[in-house]
């Protein structure tokens, strides 16, 4: 059976930080690697509670600014200047709404629960997408093989029939197990490539 839905992860795929240089500030700032800054903000007990839907991300960020000593008018710097590197793909959207005259087209990510609201107001491409899932709205994380799962029923999907694209080995080789294809997404020019490569190989 032909495949029908192309599932998009969000940060690293269609959102790259692509000017490292305002976190790395940041980091030496605090005197950590810009790797030690990405796991305080993303990781540990705090970061993976948000992105289960465990605690608000504004409870998330509250924590972070105490780890730092931050007042309010520091931590939105600090949000600033964290942030502040990140590029969206334009082109990349562009080919991806080109493939929904084809396929239906989920977002799947981990992320905090105020990414469907940047979605709409501040990146404009939530209509881009028949379904996003997002991890803390569902109190589920990649690459549990429910949220996988789950993505396939809200889009009426059997797993050979999905595509799922991810910067993340361990998130590809999750999505691998329940029996999707999956791609690892280095580049955009790559990741096309290999995306019309199982197009065509699925037909024929």
């Amino acid at each position: 059976m032909s495949i029908s839905v192309v599932i998009w992860d969000f940060g690293g795929v269609l959102v790259r930080t692509e000017d490292l240089q305002p976190r790395q500030a940041l980091a030496e700032r605090l005197k950590l690697t810009r790797e030690e800054l990405e796991e305080r903000v993303f990781g540990g007990d705090s970061g993976g509670r948000a992105q289960r839907g465990e605690i608000s991300v504004e409870a998330h960020w509250q924590n972070v600014g105490r780890m730092f000593d931050l007042d309010e008018r520091g931590m939105q710097e600090f949000q600033a200047q964290f942030w502040g590197g990140d590029r969206l793909d334009e082109q990349l959207v562009d080919y991806l709404r080109s493939l929904r005259r084809s396929y239906k087209s989920g977002l799947l990510s981990n992320a905090f629960g105020d990414l469907r609201a940047y979605l709409d107001a501040v990146w404009k491409i939530a209509d881009a997408f028949d379904d996003l899932l997002i991890s803390a709205e569902v109190g589920l994380v990649k690459p549990d093989p429910a949220i996988y799962q789950l993505a396939l029923q809200r889009l009426g999907a059997q797993p050979h029939q999905a595509v799922f694209i991810d910067d993340m080995p361990a998130n590809v080789e999750g999505a691998s197990r329940v029996g999707m294809h999956a791609i690892r997404f280095i580049n955009p020019g790559q990741t096309r490539a290999e995306l019309e490569a199982l197009f065509d190989g699925v037909k024929k």
